[in-house]
């Protein structure tokens, strides 16, 4: 018989269906130390110390109030080397082997080459930003090994251990001297291969990057709330956001329902401890001295607080810093054409 929980998120009106038969179990695996610890300000820790919990190996099946209706799908997975055009660019998504690994690579459009590192929910699709960027950029968007459809690396256990990995990867790619944009984890992704390999990137730009702990404010804790609660609670007014059922549609596809699972996953074991940044980081910066970067992050980002854009500032010696104003986590899609029209302009 199979086993499962329903877990109510009552601030989000959102249910989780926890399958007890799953092999996906290491969100569970490695927050359940660090739950323990922060127990007693969110969350009664004996629901995870009864009995009955040690025959269950739990797997995040996310729904809203109801099941997703198949019938409904957005888009329906597609498959290796699938083209794919929008408006006036087209793109490509496919299955490459990298450094060792299979991982998922989209790319799309013309001009000098931009390695897009996605957060920690994975990429989310091309949206308007993408499409704009594309006009003069050809796009570079992998899927972390671990994340998405992309396959996994035994030995990555950390963003240390993911950033080597990039690097040779990037080499396997043929990319080299290359435009690179990191978002959330994204960013702190790319902050740490620069600081191994400056010479990698011509240029950086890291939006709402986690990686170093905030002076002011706490990183949010994204493993305590489920997928869709964590994209609404990113942004700054969601309802204002037009391509919200885009990046969080109110019935999500299966596809998309585990994108977010195995990103979820792979974010928990990069990031866990200590939690969403490396404390050396921002001794280990000034590196990049010699490398343009530009630091985005928006005024009132509930995620990462601006306080950390503000470190990575003063830490980066001739770094720029964008505050884009009435925005939260996701500048890229709640103020679009402010976005593009920074990032645009520094990549050039």
């Amino acid at each position: 018989m199979k086993q499962t929980e329903r877990y109510h998120d009552f601030a989000a009106g959102q249910t989780e269906t926890f399958d007890y038969k799953s092999r996906k179990t290491i969100i569970l695996v490695y927050a359940l130390p660090f739950v323990l610890i922060r127990a007693p300000s969110w969350i009664n820790a004996d629901h995870f110390l009864r009995p009955s919990l040690t025959t269950r190996t739990p797997s995040l099946t996310i729904t809203t109030s109801s099941a997703p209706n198949l019938s409904q799908i957005r888009r329906p997975r597609r498959q290796v080397g699938a083209s794919m055009t929008t408006s006036s660019v087209t793109w490509t998504e496919e299955t490459v082997e990298v450094a060792g690994c299979q991982i998922n690579l989209i790319k799309g459009g013309s001009g000098d080459p931009l390695l897009v590192l996605h957060d920690e929910m994975g990429h989310p699709g091309w949206l308007r930003w993408h499409e704009a960027l594309a006009r003069n950029h050809t796009l570079h968007i992998p899927w972390h090994p671990g994340f998405g459809p992309s396959g996994e690396l035994d030995w990555v256990m950390n963003l240390h251990d993911l950033a080597i990995w990039y690097l040779g990867a990037l080499d396997d790619l043929g990319l080299e001297g290359v435009d690179v944009m990191g978002f959330s984890l994204g960013g702190w992704l790319a902050a740490e291969m620069a600081v191994m390999n400056p010479q990698q990137f011509k240029r950086l730009a890291l939006v709402g990057a986690a990686g170093v702990r905030p002076p002011e404010g706490e990183i949010f804790d994204i493993f305590q709330v489920v997928a869709r609660a964590f994209i609404t609670r990113s942004l700054l007014n969601p309802e204002s956001v037009p391509e919200f059922q885009a990046i969080c549609p109110d019935e999500p596809t299966p596809e998309q329902l585990e994108n977010w699972e195995t990103s979820l996953e792979g974010a928990c074991r990069l990031s866990w401890r200590p939690y969403m940044h490396y404390p050396a980081l921002p001794q280990l910066l000034p590196r990049l001295k010699r490398l343009p970067t530009l630091i985005i992050t928006g005024d009132q980002d509930p995620i990462v607080p601006p306080s950390a854009a503000q470190l990575y500032h003063q830490s980066i010696p001739n770094s720029r810093l964008e505050i884009i104003e009435n925005c939260g986590h996701r500048p890229e899609v709640e103020q679009t054409e402010r976005f593009v029209e920074v990032v645009a302009e520094w990549f050039g």
